[in-house]
């Protein structure tokens, strides 16, 4: 559970982690595919009663704790192309390493509303996550994908991951956003193997 307060270190406790939800600002880009890490970002804000964002080093942040975690929440505010620039100047403040910085974005390669759990590699065509790679100069970066079905056919791309979700397609989506916001507490806690372990399944069903 996340409680509000300053960031308190000790050698004998995890340092802050960062956790970025990719999106672009503006109404605009609201609950669209694209958005769906701010999506996540903002649910897990709510849900753990953190107060207002507030504006720093091109985004927007809140910071707290979970599970006896600090954490800083960051939305970036550059526009997704540009995430990087915002995200390396949080990790240099608050003097994170790279494995306490998870991504959370998009993923036209897996279907609607499951999630995928890395501790490194590529950016897999993610624009976004590939700016941060750049800019923290590391592929050995977490990131939590969350899958927005691929483009259909007759479709642009681009068109598809700004356009919004059906309201069917938003049950399926809420349904991943609610089990991202588990994984993000097990990552937390307990690790990104343990969060790969838990939620990498081909069900992202309970059992």
């Amino acid at each position: 559970m996340l409680e509000k307060g300053s960031v308190a270190r000790s050698d004998d406790k995890p340092s802050m982690a960062i956790v970025v939800g990719l999106g672009n600002p503006g109404s605009k880009y609201e609950r669209t595919r694209h958005n769906i890490g701010f999506d996540c970002l903002n649910r897990l804000s709510q849900r753990t009663g953190i107060s207002v964002p507030q504006a720093k080093f091109e985004g927007q942040f809140v910071k707290g704790r979970i599970d006896g975690r600090d954490v800083c929440l960051v939305w970036p505010m550059t526009y997704m192309n540009l995430s990087g620039r915002c995200v390396a100047q949080f990790a240099r403040f608050y003097k994170v390493k790279s494995e306490d910085v998870l991504v959370i974005c998009d993923d036209l390669s897996l279907p609607l509303g499951k999630l995928r759990i890395r501790k490194s590699g590529s950016s897999g065509g993610q624009k976004g996550l590939g700016d941060i790679i750049q800019a923290m100069g590391t592929q050995e970066i977490p990131r939590l994908r969350i899958g927005i079905d691929a483009t259909p056919p007759d479709w642009d791309t681009a068109d598809y991951v700004l356009s919004k979700f059906s309201n069917a397609e938003r049950l399926i989506v809420d349904e991943g956003l609610s089990r991202a916001g588990e994984a993000i507490a097990t990552w937390l806690k307990e690790g990104v193997d343990q969060a790969m372990n838990a939620f990498n399944r081909d069900s992202q069903k309970p059992t």
